[in-house]
């Protein structure tokens, strides 16, 4: 690689430094943005006479007596205890990367060492279904969901999102399996593991970047999704997102906007934490499906 860039020429080399940093920046300007007004009033961080508002924070000052406040935080987490709505999404997220793991592997197992014929038109049926608008799926769920009773619950967008997930779920599952050498299969069968066992101790444990990979992925489904639990859950049991949507208020309903932006950063911050902490298991994994064995 230092061969490579050395041979580069100077004015090569410093367009491609500036354009990653212009891109770094306008990437990251958005959230760094949303951060900073977060600790603001409304009227600096959305000032229709001067935006430069937002940054010195005058009204803030006037306000709170410092040019930086905590209360969109206080009025979200506390009053309006958006804790509840972030503790609700994240027992969604749990049960359905839980379920959408189990039944995708299981299921991306069995197709990827099936010889039949109907395994091809099995998986292009499921990805039409995942192709359907969620909207239309979440139409059909709705009557049975009154009828029983049980609409607006959680586990109510947890099968809604299961459903959803799981074409998406065995299909990614089901490229890694294939990736992977039948023969180490047969060698466990021939070391005495049954087909259950091999897949338990054997193609697991290869399996972990690619299994990583797609948890995450349906973790981020379940996480913003905002359709189907806008649709199914009651206000008591709302998760992040549409609670988000709740501060903003309607035209009936006066919302804080403060609220939203604080709300905001809360549910962005650890989606950066976990894909920092997962980063060598996300490439790791893209690559192990993109390559077959």
């Amino acid at each position: 690689m230092s061969s490579i860039s050395q041979r580069r020429p100077l004015g090569l080399q410093i367009f491609l430094a500036a354009f990653i940093v212009i891109w770094l920046i306008c990437a990251a300007f958005p959230f760094l943005w949303t951060l900073w007004g977060s600790f603001k009033v409304e009227l600096d961080f959305f000032s229709v006479n001067d935006w430069t508002d937002a940054l010195t924070g005058d009204r803030t000052k006037a306000t709170h007596g410092s040019a930086f406040t905590a209360a969109g935080y206080k009025g979200a987490w506390i009053q309006e205890e958006f804790w509840r709505n972030v503790i609700n999404t994240f027992v969604v997220c749990l049960f359905v990367v839980t379920t959408s793991l189990t039944i995708g592997t299981l299921g991306g197992y069995a197709l990827s060492r099936s010889g039949y014929k109907y395994v091809f038109w099995l998986l292009i049926i499921a990805l039409m279904f995942r192709a359907l608008p969620q909207i239309t799926l979440v139409s059909g769920y709705l009557p049975v969901f009154f009828d029983w009773n049980i609409w607006g619950f959680l586990p109510t967008a947890i099968i809604v999102l299961v459903a959803i997930n799981q074409p998406f779920t065995l299909w990614m599952l089901h490229s890694f399996f294939e990736s992977i050498p039948k023969d180490l299969d047969e060698s466990a069968k021939v070391d005495g593991c049954t087909q259950f066992q091999a897949f338990r101790h054997v193609i697991i444990p290869v399996m972990w970047p690619g299994v990583i990979t797609t948890g995450l992925f349906s973790f981020l489904l379940a996480y913003n999704d905002f359709v189907v639990t806008a649709l199914v859950l009651q206000e008591s049991n709302r998760t992040m997102i549409p609670a988000i949507a709740a501060f903003l208020g309607t035209t009936q309903t006066e919302g804080n906007v403060m609220f939203a932006v604080a709300a905001v950063v809360s549910a962005t911050a650890p989606l950066f934490v976990m894909v920092l902490f997962f980063q060598r298991q996300i490439v790791s994994g893209l690559t192990a499906g993109a390559v077959k064995g």
